[in-house]
């Protein structure tokens, strides 16, 4: 009994291991894996917005004083406002939040927490976020909130929500890191195959993915089909 009692903690101790990797490793793409598409995307949606809509055009005004601190890493400001330019990204999604850029706001300000390593806040923006029919932005951010889940310790919600991610982008860009990401906490679970069908999945059907391409995913194959 003891025997088995000391193995189960042992296993208990490499789950938390490797989840405790997988959050250390994934922290900073939090950011750098999302930030670039919506700073691209939120400018031409907010173009195309406000001229249907020039209360588009002030929020839209409001974020790009916001991106400047946000980019510059001064989350805090980035937040709340820094008392010139800025509103803050909580200010902009409160008070605009009927347009496409108080939207885009939440999405900023749950990265913001994020970085801040304010888990429960960020996941609190990232859930407000309301997700849109397309193809980058969306799955860039249901991939953060996967990742703040994952730093929450809730492995199951993050798995569930970085699998949506993949499923809702299905592009060589976005879907082979999710997959890969779920694929990892399934590992820390102590669920190796279902991490080889991700890790299959991967191969088979993005194969014109970086991770295909350079050959990273036959690692993690190998390393859970021994």
């Amino acid at each position: 009994m003891a025997k088995k009692q000391n193995q189960v903690a042992v296993e208990n101790i490499e789950a938390v291991s490797k989840t405790e990797a997988f959050i250390e490793k994934y922290k900073k793409t939090i950011l750098y894996g999302v930030v670039g598409i919506i700073v691209v995307a939120a400018a031409i949606i907010c173009y195309v917005q406000f001229i249907k809509n020039p209360r588009e055009l002030k929020a839209s005004e409001a974020i790009a004083q916001c991106e400047t601190l946000f980019q510059s890493s001064a989350y805090d400001k980035a937040l709340e406002g820094d008392g010139q330019g800025c509103l803050g990204f909580l200010k902009v999604a409160d008070e605009y939040s009927s347009t496409k850029a108080g939207n885009l706001a939440k999405l900023y300000a749950g990265l913001c927490y994020a970085q801040l390593e304010k888990w429960e806040e960020a996941a609190k923006m990232l859930e407000s976020f309301k997700l849109q029919d397309d193809a980058m932005i969306s799955p860039a951010a249901l991939g953060a909130l996967g990742n703040v889940y994952a730093n929450l310790g809730q492995n199951d919600k993050a798995i569930k929500t970085l699998l949506k991610a993949a499923k809702t982008a299905d592009n060589n860009s976005l879907s082979p890191t999710y997959l890969i990401q779920a694929g990892e906490l399934y590992e820390a679970e102590g669920k190796p195959a279902e991490a080889l069908k991700l890790y299959n999945e991967v191969k088979t059907k993005y194969v014109n993915s970086m991770a295909v391409q350079q050959q990273d995913i036959d690692r993690y194959i190998e390393r859970v089909a021994q």
